[in-house]
């Protein structure tokens, strides 16, 4: 067993299995990402299930859907709900405009034009096209949030620098020997790290006394 199947193996026994998300394919995906702002992701899933229930989650539907259904849901998503609707629409309308209505589509295609689809929609840059397509099943590797690229530097992989560019490289260099294949078990690595890094290997007064992962992690040795 190699040292980062050790450390999910714990953090998995401490948190338990994550849930993937309810969404399914890119467009849910991209809708998921658009769903909330600062909130939590049960919040996030509440806005999702409500625009699945009362407006259908396809992008004709999110297209064609009148201001009275969209905007209360949108306000479940925190501030800005105004702009969440418009996003909402933003993306129904480039489905349908440029991908025909099927955004599953760039799925079939190489790895870097289904990226660079993905970054035409609102609020997805490298770090969310990245994290949807690892989702489908399409990245190959493990792309990283902050919170999970602070968790492994601390464990020891790659090196701390403040380029964060240069930090997540060093990382994503170092962990990719270690890696699952099954996209599944990558999606859950993913979900762990993210988690430990908000609640126990936080920014500021990281809680290493209680984590699960202290005996492989050389920041806590310290």
């Amino acid at each position: 067993m190699t040292r980062f199947q050790k450390l999910i193996d714990r953090l998995r026994h401490h948190y338990g299995t994550p849930e993937l998300p309810p969404a399914s394919g890119p467009f849910e995906l991209v809708m998921w990402e658009n769903c909330c702002y600062l909130l939590s992701d049960e919040r996030r899933a509440a806005v999702f299930e409500g625009l699945r229930a009362q407006v259908g989650m396809n992008a004709e539907a999110i297209w064609k859907a009148d201001q009275k259904t969209l905007l209360p849901l949108a306000r479940m998503g925190g501030m800005l709900p105004e702009t969440r609707v418009f996003r909402w629409r933003e993306i129904g309308r480039i489905t349908l405009t440029q991908f025909e209505g099927d955004l599953d589509c760039i799925l079939q295609g190489p790895y870097a034009q289904a990226k660079k689809a993905l970054k035409l929609f609102p609020a997805i840059g490298d770090p969310g096209a990245e994290k949807i397509l690892m989702f489908c099943g399409a990245a190959p590797g493990l792309p990283l949030e902050s919170n999970g690229n602070r968790v492994l530097t601390r464990v020891g992989y790659g090196t701390n620098q403040k380029n964060y560019g240069a930090m997540y490289r060093s990382v994503q260099a170092a962990i990719q020997p270690e890696l699952p294949k099954d996209a599944a078990a990558l999606a859950r690595a993913h979900l762990l790290l993210r988690q430990h890094g908000k609640t126990l290997c936080r920014n500021n007064r990281p809680r290493c006394e209680e984590c699960p992962v202290a005996g492989l992690c050389a920041f806590a040795g310290k």
